[in-house]
């Protein structure tokens, strides 16, 4: 497996959505999310992107997003890996005496996974519940 920073494009981000069922943004959309996230992960096997993920953020806040393993390549550490490499980003990224908040929305039911990995579920002893707010047309 190889991992890729920065290359993600619309075409591999459009089918790992759509290899695990998730909706489509507009094209428009999607490649103005892409070009302003701060980074990209994805994941290569055979010529073929198998994994991505994608983080956005201003520098002190941050949310990963778009976190998408095809279901045949799941549970190989893959995701685990990609959500790895943008923990590091963000790492490097913070300042010295500084302080980044790394947020997310877990897709229902992959809470574990983000938990093995350092998150912790909202709420707990610092945050209240974790809201959203959709605007469809």
């Amino acid at each position: 497996m190889r991992y890729m920073e920065n290359v993600l494009c619309y075409e591999d981000y459009s089918k790992l959505r759509e290899s695990v069922g998730w909706l489509l943004f507009s094209k428009e959309q999607t490649q103005m999310a892409l070009m302003n996230s701060l980074y990209t992960v994805i994941a290569v096997k055979d010529s073929q992107t198998v994994g991505m993920g994608r983080l956005t953020g201003d520098g002190m806040y941050y949310m990963i997003v778009d976190i998408v393993v095809q279901p045949n390549y799941q549970k190989q550490r893959i995701g685990t890996k990609i959500v790895n490499m943008i923990i590091e980003f963000v790492d490097k990224e913070t300042p010295s005496g500084g302080r980044s908040s790394i947020q997310l929305i877990a897709e229902k039911g992959k809470e574990t996974f983000y938990e093995k990995i350092g998150f912790k579920i909202i709420p707990h002893e610092f945050c209240g519940s974790g809201m959203r707010k959709v605007i469809r047309k």
